[in-house]
C-alpha cells in the first residue's frame, strides 16, 4: 500500500489550535476539498498558520487593507479565477498556497452560530482551500458554486451544512 504523503504543513503560533487537534483536522478537510475539486494531491501541499487575532489582524492590514481580524486569509500560489478555478497547471510547483486562520475569531463565530468550533474550522480550512484553487464567492453564481463545493466536502466529512 502506498504510503500518503502529507498536504498540509501545520505551523502552529497559538497553542490553543494544537488543543484543538488542528494538524489532523486540516489535513482532512484540506484532502476533502481538493477531493471535490476534483485536484489530485500529487507532491503540492499547503502552508497552514494557525494563528491569532492580532496577527492576522496585522496580516489582514498588509495584504487586504483591511484593519481587523477577520477568520481567514488565503494566498494562492497560482493566478486563478472563477473561470479557471481547478485548473492547476502541471509545472512542478509544490504548493497550492498558503493559508492562515485566526483561533479567536473562528471560535468566536463557531459560538455565535451554534456549532462546534471544530466543525466551523473544518468548513474554513476547506473555503480557504477552495480560494487557493481559484473559487471565489464575489458574485452570485460563484458563490453557489464555491458554496455546493463546500457542502458536498462537509457532507462527505459528516459535518452539518452551514448555510
Amino acid at each position: 500500500m502506498p504510503v500518503m504523503s502529507e498536504l498540509t504543513d501545520v505551523v502552529i503560533e497559538d497553542d490553543r489550535w494544537t488543543e484543538m487537534g488542528l494538524e489532523v483536522l486540516a489535513e482532512r478537510a484540506a484532502r476533502q476539498a481538493l477531493s471535490v475539486a476534483g485536484i489530485d494531491v500529487g507532491t503540492r501541499e499547503i502552508c497552514i498558520m494557525a494563528c491569532d487575532d492580532a496577527r492576522i489582524a496585522e496580516l489582514n492590514a498588509d495584504f487586504r487593507r483591511k484593519d481587523q481580524a477577520t477568520n481567514v486569509l488565503s494566498w494562492p500560489a497560482y493566478h486563478l479565477t472563477p473561470q479557471t478555478a481547478g485548473q492547476i497547471p502541471d509545472d512542478g510547483g509544490d504548493s497550492f498556497g498558503d493559508i492562515a486562520i485566526a483561533y479567536e475569531t473562528c471560535v468566536r463565530e463557531a459560538l455565535e452560530q451554534n456549532i462546534p468550533p471544530k466543525d466551523h474550522v473544518t468548513h474554513l480550512i476547506i473555503h480557504g482551500c477552495l480560494h487557493l484553487l481559484g473559487y471565489d464567492h464575489e458574485s452570485d453564481t460563484d458563490a453557489d458554486i464555491m458554496e455546493s463545493l463546500e457542502i458536498k466536502a462537509l457532507a462527505q466529512l459528516g459535518v452539518p451544512n452551514p448555510y
